[in-house]
């Protein structure tokens, strides 16, 4: 790798990681907002103008309150669960492709970290481990509530990354990659939302239950258990693990609007060319996470949790053996248009 080259990666992963952070902190606050909204309430307005400062005076409150381990607790297990959680958040977005290319100071900059040609499984990959954050910190907090908590998170994320996974391969199929650029650059005519309009609502489902939002925001159900799998954490611990859940919304709303909406295309693109297009682009990108995550927040202030016995069978009994008859149907499709029978 050339000089020009990893400082250009650096600098992109370092705004990655800001850009992610960022959006984390100010979705706290345009979900307060939005509840608030929905609830016919004011929601933050003291911090600064409209209450805007309020994320950076959330931020500097859990940098400065006490941070205690529980005498009984794992000690180095309960420091290492929130790191894992934040940690496996922050990475997942290295493979996804923010726009088209840029050209400053004479080259062609890739708004990608690292275009891996098994992108889908590098994402799933680091999905999976996130689960162990909060196994961790479950389980080291010697509470039964987190242990609960951490309990149910793993039987949820088990549950539905299957029939995640294979929503996830229908669009393997249509665009006959794993690599979320080639996936990309697929639908520059047609979305894939109007080729699969069902794996896109189980993979949305899905998606609910992986983040632990309602209606499947289970392991941390306040009403039975008190807070979940971060009961016993406080200040910058208990920061990660929130922080976490709501960059894994950032990127989780980045990966189906890749799949299934376009990612950085937009109707009209053919019309601009060099950085114009690269501007809109990155903008109509933003747009659609924008949705996602209005979407996500608008769903948790209007629906009821389930019950985890309805959670399950949701999962098991319903999502998967769908998602497998639309993975058959999409298999018999493309295989009848090739030719092969």
């Amino acid at each position: 790798m050339d000089t020009a080259l990893l400082i250009e990666k650096s600098i992109l992963v370092l705004l990655l990681f800001l850009v992610s952070l960022g959006a984390a902190a100010y979705m706290t606050y345009f979900e307060r907002k939005l509840a608030a909204w929905i609830q016919d309430r004011v929601g933050p307005d003291r911090a600064g103008p409209f209450g805007i400062l309020q994320p950076i005076a959330d931020g500097v409150k859990m940098f400065l309150k006490e941070d205690f381990i529980p005498a009984k607790a794992d000690k180095w297990l309960f420091i290492i669960g929130p790191g894992i959680a934040m940690f496996t958040a922050l990475i997942t977005s290295a493979v996804v492709p923010w726009g088209p290319k840029l050209h400053l100071f004479g080259r062609d900059i890739v708004l990608q970290v690292a275009d891996i040609n098994i992108g889908i499984l590098y994402v799933f990959g680091v999905i999976s481990i996130g689960v162990y954050g909060i196994m961790i910190g479950g389980w080291a907090s010697n509470n039964k509530y987190s242990l609960y908590g951490a309990i149910r998170a793993s039987s949820q994320m088990i549950s539905y990354e299957l029939a995640m996974g294979v929503s996830a391969i229908t669009i393997v199929l249509l665009s006959g990659s794993l690599s979320l650029t080639t996936i990309v650059e697929g639908q520059s005519e047609v979305w894939n939302i109007f080729y699969q309009p069902v794996a896109f609502l189980i993979f949305f489902i899905c998606a609910l239950a992986e983040l632990n939002r309602a209606p499947f925001d289970l392991p941390e159900c306040e009403s039975e258990l008190v807070g979940g799998y971060h009961t016993e954490y406080s200040s910058m611990k208990l920061g990660l693990y929130l922080f976490a859940e709501y960059t894994s919304m950032f990127v989780s709303s980045a990966i189906m609007a890749i799949l299934f909406f376009g990612g950085y295309n937009f109707p009209g693109m053919s019309h601009f060319s060099g950085n114009t297009l690269a501007v809109l682009g990155i903008l109509a990108f933003a747009s659609k996470i924008f949705i996602f995550i209005f979407v996500i927040m608008w769903i948790r202030w209007t629906i009821p949790r389930f019950r985890f016995d309805q959670l399950m069978h949701l999962g098991w009994k319903s999502l998967l053996p769908l998602s497998l008859i639309n993975l058959l149907v999409t298999g018999l499709v493309i295989a009848y248009k090739n030719g092969w029978f």
